[in-house]
């Protein structure tokens, strides 16, 4: 398939991505291959940011400060190597308002009994390491950071990202590789200190919403499981079928597809 790198998203695009002609798999040297994600950027380089200017209560100045300290809490949030690993995404949690206590709660009862209501991975990629090892150390990724004025002249930032991670059994020796697919949609306002209690350098968390391919379903541990073996040859659920490498939807269309159902099939991964 075409392996030229694709041009930074500047806005939702028009139809999902084609799909190869060659059924090729991930292999351990590429772990990519047969997706459309073989042409994404990695890392942070997949998400861009748009210009800056003064908007609300901040200069040209400040807001690039803040746009480039969202991109941060996205890398801390769902790229950084020891997240992934299943550490505490400590840098990620450091940057959201102390003060905004729902959210702090939310954090504190997700990592610490995890449940459907509180499910740490709606902001956060985490894989248990003694069960799953991510293949190679490239994550990529897909996406867009927009902004506008808010309420109270604050800025708000909307994101709207997909990762993939190719992981294998951590035990084992198998050679099998699923991408893990993760579309996650973050919005969060850097607000006037002056007009909201709020500490230097954090944001207040607005909404957060999240769709996994190979992540696990009607599972809540607090970590993606992908399936190996039997399980990911199992029979597909009765759910909606889903394109995950279709950006071309709004989240919010996405979740009103799927009507709350809690397990889908993915068309392709």
């Amino acid at each position: 398939g075409d392996s030229t790198p694709l041009a930074a998203e500047s806005e939702r695009p028009d139809e999902a991505p084609p799909t190869e002609r060659a059924a090729q798999g991930p292999t351990p040297d590429e772990p990519f291959r047969g997706s459309p994600a073989a042409r994404w950027a990695a890392g942070t380089a997949g998400i861009s940011l748009p210009e800056a200017r003064a908007t609300g209560w901040m200069s040209k100045s400040e807001v690039a400060r803040a746009l480039s300290r969202t991109r941060d809490f996205l890398a801390a949030s769902s790229l950084d190597p020891g997240v992934l690993r299943g550490d505490r995404p400590t840098k990620a949690i450091a940057l959201l308002n102390p003060h905004q206590k729902d959210v702090q709660e939310y954090v504190a009862t997700a990592f610490r009994t995890p449940s459907r209501e509180n499910d740490p991975l709606m902001l956060f990629s985490r894989f248990e390491k003694s069960k799953v090892r991510l293949v190679g150390d490239v994550v990529k990724t897909r996406g867009r950071i927009t902004y506008r004025e808010g309420e109270r002249g604050a800025l708000k930032v909307s994101t709207d990202v997909t990762y993939v991670y190719p992981v294998s059994p951590a035990t084992g020796g198998s050679d099998e590789i699923v991408r893990t697919i993760v579309r996650r949609e973050v919005v969060l306002s850097w607000d006037d200190p002056e007009k909201v209690v709020i500490e230097p350098g954090t944001f207040s968390l607005v909404s957060y919403r999240s769709d996994t391919t190979n992540g696990g379903c009607d599972t809540v541990t607090g970590y993606y499981e992908p399936p190996f073996g039997a399980k990911r040859s199992a029979s597909p659920p009765d759910g909606p079928r889903v394109d995950p490498y279709d950006r071309s939807k709004s989240m919010e269309t996405r979740m009103r597809e799927a009507d709350g159902t809690e397990c889908g099939t993915a068309t392709r991964s």
